[in-house]
């Protein structure tokens, strides 16, 4: 048995939310202050953990399992690889800055809101983490509930209905993951004489096309509705403009994330028989999403309706850079995932601080802004550069890579695909210059106030990393390249992927031919401190 730094990762957000609950009534102050203290650690937590990850290897790390049901093969089982360790700590990484935004924009029921924020960072955190089916899906499932109440409560004017069309898009399609799942354990259970629904058995399986092709598409379909992709996107806008700031913040940032993980981690390499006949299928939906995604936020009349809208088009280039099936594109994919995490929520944290001055998000209110509110002006131009792929910034090497990926498979898909950044840039810069210049013709607008301390501690780390990430992807690109390629010798089958250009560190990144790993750990309900390997 072993219970390590995986699971304090997972469940120290959830005792700090114990603790926030327990507070009197009246002691507002203390309990944010005592949330935002308790944030930090999981945080602390992750980059000690990063410190201590072999980027050498592309097999599960810190690897943590106990029998939870012995007899149905369900077990406690926590591990990590590149992908997942950085997505751990875009979710570490963002949560802190949430609860410190939440100062001027809750009040009421705070206590409430920030247990549902530690709560809602356990269950992403634990999605990210589990290695078993069963307990991945009572993570992603358990991560509605806090979510579900942040929009219902202290949302907008239709809360109640965007909260619930969020609940109900999510749990529909997330009721053939289920069945998917339990088949899969099933599966092993005949192939092998034992129930397991550990993720490094499962991975063993051997499957006729029939049952892959039914078991793909029913989590590809869960995975979709949480990207999400077109045409199940409906859902997004109206959760994200009934939102509060933290709650956009989240669920732009971290929770559609779990539907492109969930293909990196479960639809692809658990289905290599179906990969050819859905990526081309795939590919093209992206390709829709992105440019649909990019028409209908260029019309838009609200500055939170254009950004929500944004995230459809920006989640296609990420879906497309995982339809290429090659290194450099998966790579771009993970990589642009950390960047919308980043850029799109700190659009939403810059719509937050003005709705706050000026009690609307309609961008024909606005004007002339750029010397009224010089830091939110600045702040607002990195941001803005950052999500249309400006040199330098984040944005442009997920999409650098995701095109060139693109390029080596298809390159008709790629063509289409640029007309999106092209698309991104108009409707981004049509914003900015509306709300930033022009004449400052409105009173409201002479009477604004700038970002004050606490909003620029807030903003500034989510600049900084937007430019470290720009300038210096190397990092990022070398913790997740065995993993990557790992992934894409199960969805081919075995077949030797294309290996990436770009590599961070030649040194470190032989063929995996000659890499040589730990032996696989096998599935038997107790604990091991070694790695567990995929195949």
């Amino acid at each position: 048995m072993s219970v390590g730094l995986l699971s304090f990762i997972v469940f120290s957000p959830a005792v700090g939310a114990a603790l926030v609950s327990m507070m009197p009534r009246g002691a507002d102050r203390a309990a944010r202050t005592l949330a935002v203290a308790v944030s930090v650690v999981p945080l602390l937590a992750s980059l000690y953990a990063w410190s201590l990850f072999d980027v050498s290897v592309s097999v599960f790390q810190m690897v943590e399992q106990i029998a939870w049901v012995p007899s149905l093969g369900v077990s406690f089982y926590l591990g990590v690889d590149g992908i997942s360790l950085l997505l751990v700590l875009l979710t570490a990484y963002l949560t802190p800055l949430v609860l410190l935004s939440s100062r001027g924009s809750i009040s009421e029921r705070l206590k409430g809101y920030l247990v549902s924020v530690l709560l809602l960072e356990t269950a992403m955190l634990g999605t990210f983490l589990a290695l078993d089916l069963i307990l991945f899906y009572v993570f992603w499932e358990l991560m509605l509930v806090p979510m579900f109440l942040i929009i219902g409560i202290w949302g907008g004017e239709r809360r109640v209905f965007a909260a619930i069309k969020f609940l109900l898009f999510t749990m529909v399609g997330s009721l053939p993951m289920l069945v998917a799942l339990i088949y899969l354990g099933l599966a092993h259970a005949s192939a092998n004489g034992v129930m397991s629904f550990a993720l490094t058995d499962i991975y063993t399986l051997r499957l006729s096309y029939t049952a892959q092709a039914w078991c793909f598409l029913a989590l590809a379909l869960a995975f979709a509705v949480k990207v999400p992709m077109w045409p199940l996107h409906t859902w997004l806008p109206d959760a994200h403009v009934e939102a509060p700031t933290g709650g956009s913040v989240i669920l732009a940032g971290v929770l559609l994330k779990m539907g492109t993980y969930g293909f990196v981690r479960f639809a692809m390499p658990l289905f290599p028989d179906v990969m050819p006949v859905a990526l081309p299928w795939i590919g093209a939906l992206a390709v829709v999403g992105i440019i649909y995604g990019a028409l209908v936020a260029m019309v838009q009349a609200d500055l939170k309706k254009l950004v929500a809208y944004s995230s459809v088009s920006h989640l296609g280039f990420v879906m497309l850079g995982l339809a290429s099936l090659t290194v450099v594109g998966v790579e771009g994919a993970v990589y642009q995932m950390l960047n919308h995490g980043l850029s799109t929520g700190a659009l939403f944290l810059l719509v937050g601080v003005i709705y706050e001055r000026r009690h609307t998000r309609l961008i024909a209110e606005f004007g002339g802004l750029w010397k009224q509110t010089p830091r939110f002006a600045v702040c607002f131009l990195i941001v803005t550069l950052s999500s249309i792929g400006l040199p330098g910034l984040n944005g442009f090497v997920g999409e650098f890579l995701i095109l060139l990926g693109t390029f080596r498979t298809d390159k008709l898909l790629a063509a289409f695909a640029v007309s999106g950044v092209v698309l991104g840039a108009c409707y981004m810069l049509w914003m900015f210059r509306r709300v930033m210049f022009g004449p400052l013709d409105k009173e409201a607008n002479r009477n604004i106030s700038d970002m004050n301390g606490g909003e620029l501690v807030v903003m500034v780390p989510i600049l900084a990393l937007i430019v470290l990430m720009g300038v210096y992807p190397a990092p990022f690109l070398r913790t997740m390249e065995p993993s990557v390629v790992r992934m894409l010798e199960q969805a081919t089958g075995g077949r030797a992927p294309q290996v990436a250009v770009i590599s961070p560190d030649p040194q470190e990144h032989e063929s995996p031919e000659h890499e040589e790993e730990p032996a696989a750990v096998p599935h038997s309900g107790g604990g091991s401190d070694s790695p567990a390997e995929h195949r």
